[in-house]
């Protein structure tokens, strides 16, 4: 369901909505320590980056990839800043400025804004979902299932927030806590009592979510991806393990878990005991269990096995993977105390995400799907499901990120030529790695025989591959889905694929 308001607005304009004068010491947690001042400062807002320092405002300096927030400490006094809050024990402040040492930025940042912006997660029903595919369309169906009129729900995730009356452009999956808090805030504000929001890995270990409650925390899966940043599956499992074992700050009240996933199985196994346990796959032993599938170009149908009962689910969602999405968001309206039987009858108005699956047509004789697929089990899936669809062949342009997981390079082109017919790599998201440094770690994943290209310019791809493309075909263009741009060099250079794919269709269509 789109928002009945589209009004826009962006995350400063929340931020002015609801900064208020403060007294540091209705802030400040335990682990708090004054180096300077005291706790009667008042503080107008808290920021994280001092481009956005404003006077009054409560400056964290943050530990980052690339940058440190201490390193930044004389813009944000310059700016205004009233307060410091470091983990270094000694800093050299201005009188008149507060200084707080602290053992955590990042999780006194947490603290700090849930109680600047009122806990708004004790009064919303919140739920989060991670997992490394699918939270994007399990949110974002989650939501239109479980919205009524005069009854909006809220989202944050990738691809937008959705706060009820306004709808804000999304700069990360899960963002910052001083931003997240402020979201929560302004869908309270709204009239929202419930939101759905994704969790990411990183977002959990950077402690964006630290403290945060959920009525529900619902796991979809795990593969490889962000081995980059977490080293091993391991340590990936262990931060998505956080909301629901009680070592993000917070227990979930009900835990809805893919039951057919190994790490899944692993982590019911895990969960303390007095966490509700809602599973769903297409195994026997689920709560929520699809059977009978019949998958089609334009969607599917199964029988669902539920507490509810038994019941026969029309999706306009195509793929098997999208079942247990569907699946997903059935167990998590369950355990909210909505009605499946109203969800089972709701889902077929469901127009999809953008960039998930997302066609794009010119007049055509074949078919064009770009899809945001940047893992290899993403991109299994999504070649897996489209080879069902097509009587003819099956085209891919995809590519491999850039200052990322270089590990994933080879599995992702291995993938590609098992699954498709003609493949062209190019470029997504090169960021500051050399697009030939990138290639040659795809090509490690070649097979003999195999029908690939390697060309950098990503237009030029997608060019050549509709060019090849004949009727009855498919061309599916993966990666990037909903993404406006590429990420090179440390600047984001204006590139969609759907636009991209439609220029160069109505280009072919007037040569033709």
């Amino acid at each position: 369901m789109k928002t009945q308001k589209n009004t826009k607005e962006t995350i400063d304009g929340v931020h002015e909505r609801f900064n208020g004068a403060v007294t540091l010491r209705d802030l400040a947690g335990s682990q708090a320590r004054y180096v300077q001042g005291s706790g009667k400062t008042r503080v107008t807002s808290l920021v994280t980056d001092s481009r956005r320092v404003v006077p009054g405002s409560a400056f964290f300096a943050l530990p980052g990839l690339r940058t440190d927030g201490n390193e930044h400490l004389q813009e944000a006094l310059d700016r205004g800043a009233k307060v410091i809050i470091s983990e270094r024990d000694e800093i050299d402040l201005p009188l008149g400025v507060t200084g707080l040492k602290v053992d955590d930025p990042r999780l006194a940042l947490a603290e700090f804004a849930r109680r600047y912006h009122g806990t708004p997660d004790s009064v919303l029903r919140v739920v989060g979902i991670t997992g490394t595919n699918g939270k994007t369309t399990v949110s974002t169906l989650t939501r239109h299932l479980m919205e009524r009129p005069g009854r909006p729900v809220g989202l944050i995730g990738t691809v937008r927030y959705h706060l009820g009356d306004r709808e804000i452009p999304s700069f990360k999956t899960t963002p910052e806590s001083s931003d997240l808090f402020a979201l929560l805030r302004g869908m309270l504000a709204a009239g929202c009592s419930e939101a759905v929001m994704e969790v990411s890995s990183h977002g959990i270990h950077q402690a964006r979510v630290a403290g945060l409650g959920l009525e529900v925390a619902a796991f979809l899966n795990l593969t490889r991806d962000h081995l980059d940043y977490h080293g091993n599956m391991e340590s990936y499992f262990r931060e998505k393990r956080k909301i629901f074992n009680g070592a993000n700050g917070s227990l979930p009240k009900i835990a809805v878990i893919n039951g057919d996933c190994p790490y899944g199985r692993r982590l019911i196994e895990e969960l303390p005991p007095q966490v509700q346990v809602l599973s769903f796959g297409l195994e026997d032993d689920n709560h929520f269990r699809a059977k009978n599938l019949s998958l089609q170009s334009g969607g599917s149908e199964f029988i669902l096995e539920a507490p509810a009962g038994t019941m026969v689910v029309t999706s306009p969602l195509i793929g098997s993977y999208n079942v247990m999405n569907v699946l997903a968001s059935f167990a998590i309206l369950h355990a909210l105390g909505h009605s499946v039987p109203d969800a089972v009858r709701k889902v077929g108005a469901f127009e999809g995400v953008d960039g998930r699956m997302e066609t794009v047509e010119g007049g055509q004789s074949y078919q064009v799907v770009v899809d945001y697929a940047h893992t290899p089990d993403a991109l299994r899936n999504a070649l897996g499901m489209l080879r069902e669809c097509t009587e003819g062949k099956l085209h891919l342009v995809f590519g491999c990120g850039g200052d990322r997981d270089k590990g994933k390079r080879l599995e992702m082109t291995k993938v590609a030529c098992a699954g498709a017919d003609k493949v062209w790599a190019t470029a997504d998201n090169p960021r500051t790695e050399s697009q030939t440094d990138i290639f040659r770690d795809m090509r490690k994943g070649l097979s003999k025989g195999a029908k690939i290209s390697f060309v950098e310019d990503r237009r030029r791809a997608i060019s050549l591959a509709l060019d090849a493309a004949e009727a009855k075909d498919i061309v599916l263009i993966a990666g990037k889905g909903h993404e406006t741009f590429q990420e090179v060099q440390y600047t984001a250079i204006p590139f969609d694929d759907r636009l991209v794919a439609g220029e160069l269709l109505a280009a072919k269509l007037l040569s033709a």
